[in-house]
């Protein structure tokens, strides 16, 4: 069992956090809720993760999300992910102590029993691929934030304007359609989006139209020619 002090801990590790430009929130939030599991569990060599728990703990909703970002961490080396092929046994994971120096983290990497690590890590290209795919298919999912939305955008010719509306709508419904399924690929949903606004303004800028609202602005409602009795009740 590792000697563990809580708070060197907590700020060794959050101080790498604000260093690492590869995290997102989601990222942070898994690790906290893997930290609470760990903490509560008196902080053993390696321990069981039971997924729904982790899930609440980090308020993530979906379960390739939890998968992809897991696996992240794992290959961003913050812990050391063993996933398990028995779903009565469960995957198992380890967390280095960052309340120590960086030779006593590779020491505690490197003492890992060598049949643990095989079941944690397959080939460096395999491994990498698989990330790569998982993460590629997380992303297709819901845009980690706003500014990824106005990017995609941009790059379709589109709005910023339409991006904040697309963006928002969305976050309303929680990512999800009018019959409450989850959106599986949100970059395919924007891409409708920009097609549909960008007929819209098309058949605003018709001919016809602008036709009808010359129209609608130059008819005087308050004139007519037709002769009315007014005498007559109505």
């Amino acid at each position: 069992m590792p000697n563990v002090n809580y708070i060197n801990h907590l700020n060794a590790v959050l101080d790498q956090f604000s260093k690492d430009d590869r995290l997102n929130p989601t990222h942070i939030s898994m690790y906290m809720a893997l930290f609470n599991y760990w903490n509560f569990l008196h902080f053993p060599e390696t321990f069981h993760v039971n997924r729904e728990e982790i899930m609440k703990l980090s308020k993530i909703g979906s379960k390739a999300t939890y998968h992809r970002v897991i696996k992240a961490l794992g290959y961003y080396n913050y812990i050391v992910y063993m996933p398990s092929k028995n779903p009565f046994k469960g995957s198992k994971v380890k967390l280095f102590n960052f309340g120590t120096t960086l030779k006593q983290d590779k020491v505690q990497y490197n003492s890992i029993n060598s049949t643990t690590i095989k079941q944690a890590l397959v080939s460096k290209n395999k491994h990498i691929k698989t990330l790569k795919n998982n993460i590629n298919e997380g992303q297709t999912s819901i845009p980690n934030s706003e500014k990824e939305v106005i990017k995609f955008f941009k790059n379709n010719d589109a709005t910023t304007h339409e991006a904040q509306k697309f963006y928002n709508h969305y976050m309303a419904t929680g990512w999800k359609f009018p019959n409450h399924t989850k959106i599986e690929n949100w970059k395919a949903l924007a891409k409708k989006w920009i097609l549909k606004s960008q007929d819209f303004k098309t058949h605003e800028n018709s001919p016809q139209q602008s036709q009808n609202r010359d129209n609608l602005n130059t008819t005087d409602y308050l004139h007519t020619n037709r002769n009315k009795n007014y005498n007559q009740p109505l």
